[in-house]
């Protein structure tokens, strides 16, 4: 019977060499080889699960026989093995291509494709870019009119679970030259973007923006048709016809996109002690001229010690709100910095800007609200973060003073957030707004390339110290380091920062860590209740970038800023990891690189900082 099975089979895969076609997929091969089996099954055993008698058997084969001879009617076909592997290579193969058309538009196009994306998702994102909506079920109308859309959808928009349906699809990333979900109000006139599309909300848009916008297409250096707005970083939520695009993105997703929003910073006296435009006709024009050659926006610092200068909780935003109006009426947009430094006595100041008149009266009589460094001199540039937690401003502690200065901020400039126009704000978190130490002031007799000095030298800090070195069983360590120089100091003329310094060692460890660790706490504390007071809206923090005697084992003149970064730990993980946390963006200040390189101070500097770059960057 075995001889009789094995040449009925080597017939059926005759049969099956002749008949099989090129297209066949590896899932088919498995099907036929399963019910091979079951039609082995079937002759080895009966009806009844007992073992058939000959003639039975014989009955089997002739059924057999008939149903792979007759044309179309062989459910199960057996398939020789050289096809067989044939299959599996050109589905591999198939699959291969596939893969890297996939990646292609993700890194070269900036489409946000899933892992297992097939050709349907390919389509529905090219369908998009052109303008057309694509309905989770394939569904596919243009989004110019309403007349447009399929039999069946109702005239008052998206339902609630529509809504709730359109929110669960993977987002469309931006279209080339286009950043992802931001519209601008900066528009082209005489446009010669190449193949730019600016993509329309449609009538049923679900975006509770009452803002409009038009779009079309850019050709090769044509006129446009219509009015497009510039596609750049706000808060404002467009063109959510492009079905999955979430209501919120953060600001800074260009990757794969050749466009990047222009800001220009605006002088930092703009606002006088009064909170009054110092020269508001002058101002006009200039922000004239930055709408005719299409920069995106303006930044501008509003200043703690401006706003509620005078006593606590009393905000005035006078001069703030007229800026904004004009710079709402020329459609531009807007970031703002929440300045909770005093301005001057750095490099760039030419106005003088104090903190709040009631908070320097309570320094006054309590200096250690302020930095203070190992001689006990006190920098009034910012509060220190050793009264973060302490009630020690008019029965506030610092964190709660910062969060109703930016609530109140939130909620007097409220249609300004509805309407896109303000579409990122920078929180600042220590001298000018760097999350850092003000461990290099020139006031205090630092000059370049000075590693500077620790700022822990205020009792609230101190009583800090002392509660982490009593926690680790050496009390002896709530002190500052002795051998560390001064402000202008270089590393190798310290005991503590020289190579093989007593920075590496069991004390120094602690000290840094401990130091370090209090900025990254601060850094989380305001940027917790920052996200609070702006739900929904783009955040950020500005971080320096400390590249002098980056070359050095120690980084000394990072390591008194407040960031453990030596050449043996990455002191910028933690810090990256805590932003991250919040979905806060991160400004890097650093000088132009290419003016950097040629200046000849920076080989005696030891610095690095490109080197410096990459490793935040990183």
């Amino acid at each position: 019977m075995s001889a009789d099975m094995q040449k009925l089979i080597g017939a059926n895969e005759e049969d099956d060499e002749e008949e099989i076609e090129m297209d066949v997929k590896e899932e088919d091969n498995e099907d036929h080889e399963n019910g091979q089996k079951h039609i082995a099954a079937q002759m080895m055993l009966g009806a009844d699960g007992v073992m058939p008698s000959t003639s039975h058997q014989f009955q089997i084969q002739q059924q057999l026989q008939e149903q792979v001879s007759t044309p179309g009617g062989g459910a199960w076909r057996s398939r020789p093995l050289e096809e067989k592997e044939r299959t599996k290579l050109r589905e591999r193969h198939r699959r291969a291509i596939t893969a890297r058309i996939l990646a292609g538009l993700r890194k070269h196009g900036n489409y946000n494709l899933r892992v297992r994306a097939d050709i349907n998702d390919v389509i529905a994102a090219l369908a998009r870019e052109a303008g057309w909506v694509v309905l989770p079920d394939g569904t596919t109308f243009p989004s110019r009119s309403q007349g447009s859309r399929p039999a069946g959808d109702s005239s008052a928009g998206l339902t609630s679970s529509s809504s709730q349906m359109l929110s669960q699809q993977v987002p469309p990333t931006s279209l080339q030259g286009v950043s992802s979900g931001y519209c601008a109000s900066v528009e082209y006139n005489a446009c010669h973007m190449k193949g730019v599309f600016m993509p329309t909300p449609a009538p049923y848009d679900l975006s509770s923006s009452g803002h409009s916008q038009s779009s079309g297409m850019v050709g090769n250096g044509g006129e446009q048709t219509e009015s497009l707005p510039l596609i750049a970083g706000s808060m404002e939520v467009i063109n959510e016809q492009i079905i999955g695009l979430p209501p919120k993105l953060p600001e800074r997703d260009f990757a794969g996109t050749p466009y990047v929003p222009v800001y220009v910073m605006l002088p930092l006296g703009v606002v006088n002690m009064k909170c009054e435009l110092v020269d508001p006709d002058g101002l006009l024009k200039q922000l004239r001229v930055l709408k005719s050659i299409n920069v995106d926006g303006v930044m501008i610092d509003c200043w703690w010690g401006i706003v509620e200068a005078d006593a606590p909780q009393e905000y005035n935003w006078n001069g703030y709100r007229r800026l904004f109006k004009m710079v709402h009426e020329l459609k531009l947009k807007l970031q703002v910095v929440m300045s909770f430094h005093e301005c001057g006595g750095n490099v760039g100041d030419d106005v003088c800007i104090p903190l709040p008149h009631w908070v320097a009266e309570i320094g006054r009589s309590n200096p250690d609200i302020f930095f203070t460094d190992r001689e006990g001199r006190r920098n009034t540039e910012c509060l220190s973060w050793g009264i973060d937690k302490e009630r020690v401003l008019r029965g506030r502690t610092a964190v709660e003073v910062y969060f109703d200065f930016m609530r109140s901020f939130r909620v007097e400039f409220n249609e300004f957030f509805e309407d896109g126009i303000i579409s990122m704000v920078e929180v600042g978190l220590g001298p000018c707004g760097e999350l850092r130490y003000p461990s290099c002031p020139v006031k205090h007799g630092w000059r370049y390339p000075g590693i500077g000095e620790f700022q822990c030298y205020d009792q609230y800090m101190l009583k800090s110290l002392m509660k982490a070195a009593e926690m680790r069983g050496h009390s002896f360590w709530a002190r500052g380091p002795d051998n560390v120089g001064s402000y202008s100091s270089h590393p190798h003329e310290t005991g503590f920062f020289c190579d093989e310094g007593d920075y590496d060692g069991y004390y120094g460890r602690f000290f840094l860590n401990w130091y370090s660790q209090l900025l990254i706490n601060h850094g989380d504390l305001v940027l917790s209740l920052a996200k609070l007071a702006f739900e929904g809206s783009c955040i950020a923090a500005k971080l320096p970038g400390i590249h002098w005697w980056y070359k050095t084992s120690s980084h000394a003149a990072e390591l008194t800023a407040g960031f453990y970064n030596p050449c043996n730990r990455d002191g910028y993980i933690a810090i990256a990891a805590m932003l991250h946390k919040h979905g806060a963006a991160l400004n890097f200040a650093r000088a132009e690189l290419q003016f950097l390189e040629q200046r000849e101070d920076l080989q005696e500097a030891l610095a690095n900082p490109q080197g410096l770059v990459w490793q935040v960057r990183c």
